[in-house]
């Protein structure tokens, strides 16, 4: 507006307010639809993902205390062991009157060397399921993770499609908005 009452418009002015009153199209409208719904579909693989990962983890880590566990039960085994060698040895250098002791305790290491080989082997078939268990989660992830890099390009795709106004470029949003959702369904199927 100039100081004489008079007004003069640029053609940025004309632009400006014609997009302000005019109605959008429909190619942006639907694309925007598009674009909504493959970032939230994308947003609930990302989480599935992010929860897989967590999950390898702790069964990798309760795998790897059972392992552990495992070995102590195997080292206190073998400390059985040299105790019923030892005993076995006393049988042959004690006097007779002290050989039915170290039969005896012989009889009681063979009996507790039993049980700890049980209780070692279960905790290796627990740490065993844990990496099973490890692995699936990982692998879960990977489909996860492949899903939601999917959709992504899918996305920054379809961005493009609309500051070109590329028509044809929505059939490739749409086609990796697809692929990315068979990704996420076959992570959901473990496949």
């Amino acid at each position: 507006m100039s100081d004489h009452g008079f007004h003069v418009h640029g053609p940025h002015d004309h632009a400006l307010e014609h997009a302000r009153h005019s109605t959008p199209d429909s190619f942006s409208g639907q694309l925007a639809v598009i674009t909504a719904v493959l970032a939230t579909v994308g947003s609930l693989f990302s989480y599935m993902g992010g929860v897989t990962h967590f999950n390898a983890g702790v069964y990798k880590n309760d795998a790897a205390i059972k392992k552990t566990e495992a070995a102590n039960q195997w080292a206190y085994y073998q400390a059985k062991s040299n105790k019923q060698h030892l005993s076995e040895l006393g049988i042959d250098l004690a006097p007779e009157a002290r050989k039915a002791f170290y039969r005896d305790e012989v009889e009681r290491y063979t009996a507790d060397k039993n049980e700890i080989e049980a209780h070692a082997k279960r905790l290796e078939a627990q740490s065993v399921a844990f990496d099973e268990k490890s692995a699936h989660q990982s692998h879960a992830h990977h489909r996860w993770a492949q899903a939601t890099t999917v959709l992504q390009v899918s996305i920054a795709m379809a961005a493009i499609a609309l500051l070109t106004q590329r028509k044809w470029l929505v059939y490739g949003v749409l086609s990796l908005g697809a692929i990315g959702t068979a990704l996420g369904a076959m992570a959901w199927m473990s496949v």
